[in-house]
C-alpha cells in the first residue's frame, strides 16, 4: 500500500499563489499530486520534470568551475514560475505559481516539506527483539 503523501502538497500549497504541487520519481513517474491537478495533467508534468531535472543536474558544473551540486531549478513563464527540488533520494518536488509569489516563502516552505517527507518516510531502527518478554 502506497502511503499517504498528499499532506505534503497541501501544506505547500498554503503559499499564496501556490498552484498545483507534483512529487515525482527520478524516473518520471507521479508519486503524489495536489488535488487541484488532474491526474492525467500531473504525470505529464512528471514526466517533464523528471527531464528537467536530469537537464539540471547535467548542467550544474557550468556554475562552479566543474564542481557544481545542483539544489533547485527555477523556470519562469509569462503564467507564472516552477519550482523544482530534490525530494530525496530519487525523487523531486515540483510545484507551480503565481507570478506574484513570494519566491522565497515558496523555496523555505518546499525545503521545511522536504525534510518532514524524509523523516516521515525513515524507518526507526528496531531495537533488539529480545529474550525479555
Amino acid at each position: 500500500m502506497k502511503p499517504d503523501l498528499s499532506w505534503v502538497l497541501d501544506d505547500v500549497l498554503t503559499v499564496s499563489g501556490a498552484r498545483h504541487a507534483i512529487l515525482v520519481s527520478a524516473d518520471g513517474l507521479l508519486l503524489e499530486r495536489s488535488s487541484g491537478i488532474s491526474r492525467d495533467d500531473a504525470e505529464k508534468n512528471a514526466a517533464a520534470m523528471s527531464s528537467m531535472q536530469s537537464l539540471s543536474r547535467a548542467v550544474a558544473p557550468f556554475v562552479a568551475s566543474g564542481k557544481g551540486i545542483w539544489k533547485q531549478t527555477l523556470m519562469e513563464y509569462d503564467g507564472g514560475w516552477i519550482f523544482l527540488i530534490a525530494a530525496g533520494s530519487g525523487s523531486y518536488m515540483a510545484v507551480s505559481a503565481a507570478l506574484d509569489v513570494d519566491m522565497e516563502l515558496m523555496s523555505i516552505r518546499m525545503q521545511q516539506q522536504v525534510k518532514a517527507l524524509g523523516v516521515a518516510l525513515s524507518t526507526p531502527e528496531r531495537q533488539s527483539a529480545g529474550a525479555e518478554a
